[in-house]
């Protein structure tokens, strides 16, 4: 198996003896077409569990009193669902907005790490690529993004082209969710419709797993995640695991080094 394969980060490439990873950081980034096409099919089969997440929102937004218009305007530029239906659960008049900002700061905090994440994907880029691309960061682009990575993409149209196929199917089945008849709140909760995506992107952290290296950060992450549930304001524990995760790499990578 050729290093550009392998996703054991000792792997040798094939030239003689070089790290796979510092062949592919020393790789020049680029921002094409070509890639944007690639990143768009290859997100197409995470698009089902995205379009019933987008569904559930239109109907949760819908029973909290939110009219279709204002549901689909959410997505489109808000396009963070965990984020979004946090923000259904603090909507009332007056809205409460600082609570609601300070929610969805510590929800999306995590985009922070994932941005810093692919710092050396765009390396060399000219900014407004850089930061057009990140407007729609997410994490299922980002977990393909990596995977491809780790096969030698170094096309950061990648990205964005996996993440207007996504924007455009959360768009329109919120505006689906919101204006569909027969269903109400409780079919989002009785048939757990707003856990679909959530328990798909478990099942993608599986295949991103790169052996016993990863084992230390994941387990430190989610023990500060789950801690955070029970001792800090809701959805902090995002954020929290994130870092604590984050810095667990951190030092296991120093340690290795010394």
């Amino acid at each position: 198996m050729s290093s550009a394969s392998s996703p054991d980060p000792q792997a040798r490439a094939a030239d003689g003896g070089t790290p796979a990873g510092a062949a592919q950081a020393s790789a020049t980034a680029t921002f094409t077409c070509a890639g944007c096409w690639r990143g768009a099919k290859a997100i197409l089969a995470v698009l089902p569990p995205v379009f019933v997440f987008g569904v559930a929102f239109g109907i949760a937004a819908r029973g909290h009193g939110l009219e279709g218009w204002l549901a689909a305007l959410m997505s489109a530029i808000v396009y963070a669902g965990a984020s979004q239906f946090a923000v259904l659960d603090l909507w009332k008049t007056p809205i409460p907005w600082l609570p609601l900002l300070v929610a969805t700061f510590a929800i999306n905090a995590r985009h922070i790490l994932l941005g810093a994440s692919l710092r050396g994907l765009c390396r060399g880029l000219p900014a407004w690529k850089v930061y057009g691309a990140m407007t729609l960061l997410s994490d299922l682009n980002w977990a393909a993004l990596i995977a491809a990575e780790r096969r030698g993409e170094r096309d950061l149209g990648y990205l964005l082209g996996g993440g207007l196929m996504m924007w455009f199917t959360w768009v329109g089945s919120t505006i689906i969710g919101a204006v569909a008849g027969g269903l109400t709140l409780d079919d989002v909760k009785n048939y757990a419709l707003d856990l679909v995506l959530v328990t798909f992107f478990a099942t993608t952290l599986v295949g991103l797993r790169r052996g016993r290296i990863d084992d230390l950060p994941w387990l430190v992450a989610g023990l500060a995640a789950m801690a955070a549930v029970w001792f800090l304001p809701p959805n902090w524990h995002v954020l929290v695991g994130g870092l604590a995760g984050g810095l667990a790499g951190l030092v296991r990578d120093e340690m290795k080094r010394a």
